[in-house]
């Protein structure tokens, strides 16, 4: 349905509010996380149906921030030695499996349909994503996020993004270098140079929060009397923001997403440091304004993006949403058999790694900005990651009833 009507940003934010606010409930009484309704909120709202409200600059803004506060919520639930156990020894293969087959069946796609190189690999890089942000949300809805499988799907969707935005970089810096085969070895060196300072400044982070909080009278000090001291209001809720932010800006500096560095950061900030109190006091600051403003405009701004009419070749289509789940999960199958686990397990760790959303659609929006796709695979992107992230609870939920 076409509209010419621009309405005002209130008034767009109000909608899609309402609306999401409105179909998330519903499907909370159905037993599904809200999430789904407030993507279908944005759907219905957006260009595909009645094409009322467009993804402004200022709501892509409202959505950032809602991304950054819902990393926090989730991060404060995740303890960093948890992720690092779950990545030892034969676990990794589950971020391994999960990786690799859906790459390699992007590039099986691109072959059989004919797509130049490049635009195949946003498509195979856009299938083996798992969205971070996505996942904790849906885990959170379900109530798993801090639960073994729960655990697992978080390590991988960690591993799986950055990995994802160290060749996301490459490829940019390999455009503007002319692809030699001297540039082309520079540029990767860079990328592993700045993959190793990421993960340099995680590990030193991790080790410093951990020996000062073995230090009793530093932690008191710091992090209890001084922070209590503080006059001026929601000075404590500040400098926590603030700690966090600044480890998010860091590693967007090093060609990383804000959202690694704002989760690694939030889970630094565990009790053992700024003791249980000043824990669940940040969580009930963020938690009502992220839960009940930030994320339902995300998960809505999710549903602005889609816009079926530019689709033509629909076997295309079928094939990457096909592929897109199907990979995913029997990569995750398969990692999760060889770490040890059962079967029942395995296959729910494999579903849980289907939801792409925001950060397949960030890819997907550098690659078309960039030239590097056209407008109808774009769309076919966007198509992928709001229909894996609306049927990953259902498969999820399904997996852990049976």
């Amino acid at each position: 349905m076409e509209s010419n009507y621009e309405f005002s940003f209130f008034t767009n934010i109000l909608l899609l509010l309402v609306f999401s606010k409105i179909f998330g409930e519903l499907f909370e009484r159905w037993k599904q996380p809200a999430m789904i309704g407030e993507i279908i909120a944005g759907i219905i709202l957006g260009p595909t149906i009645f094409n009322l409200v467009h993804k402004s600059t200022e709501i892509k803004a409202i959505s950032e921030i809602g991304i950054f506060f819902l990393i926090i919520i989730a991060g404060l639930e995740i303890k960093v030695k948890d992720v690092i156990d779950s990545l030892r020894g034969k676990e990794v293969f589950i971020s391994i499996m999960a990786f690799v087959l859906p790459i390699l069946s992007g590039f099986l796609i691109g072959y059989f349909f004919k797509i130049d190189y490049l635009s195949t690999i946003f498509i195979s890089l856009c299938i083996a994503i798992t969205a971070l942000p996505v996942s904790i949300r849906i885990l959170m809805d379900i109530g798993i996020l801090n639960t073994d499988i729960g655990k697992k799907i978080i390590s991988v969707a960690i591993f799986d993004d950055v990995i994802s935005f160290v060749i996301l970089g490459l490829i940019l810096n390999l455009n503007r270098a002319n692809s030699s085969l001297q540039e082309i070895v520079n540029v990767s060196l860079s990328s592993l140079l700045k993959l190793s300072i990421f993960l340099l400044i995680l590990f030193a982070s991790y080790k410093f929060m951990n020996k000062s909080a073995k230090n009793e009278n530093f932690t008191k000090w710091l992090f209890v009397k001084w922070l209590k001291n503080l006059k001026s209001k929601e000075a404590r809720l500040t400098i926590l923001i603030i700690f966090i932010l600044s480890f998010a800006i860091t590693t967007e500096y090093l060609g990383f997403h804000f959202i690694i560095g704002a989760f690694f950061a939030a889970m630094l900030l565990n009790e053992n440091l700024i003791d249980q109190k000043n824990v669940e006091l940040f969580k009930e600051k963020t938690n009502g304004i992220t839960l009940g403003f930030l994320a339902p405009i995300f998960f809505a701004g999710i549903g602005l993006e889609l816009n079926i009419l530019s689709i033509k070749n629909y076997w295309l289509l079928f094939f990457i949403l096909f592929a897109s789940i199907f990979t995913k999960t029997i990569g995750g199958f398969i990692g999760s058999k060889i770490a040890g686990f059962t079967n029942k397990k395995s296959l729910t760790i494999g579903l849980g790694l289907n939801a792409r959303g925001i950060m397949e659609i960030v890819i997907a929006n550098i690659a078309y900005k960039s030239g590097f796709i056209n407008v109808e695979i774009f769309s076919m992107l966007i198509i992928m990651g709001v229909f894996t992230t609306i049927f990953t609870p259902f498969l999820l939920k399904n997996a852990i009833r049976n």
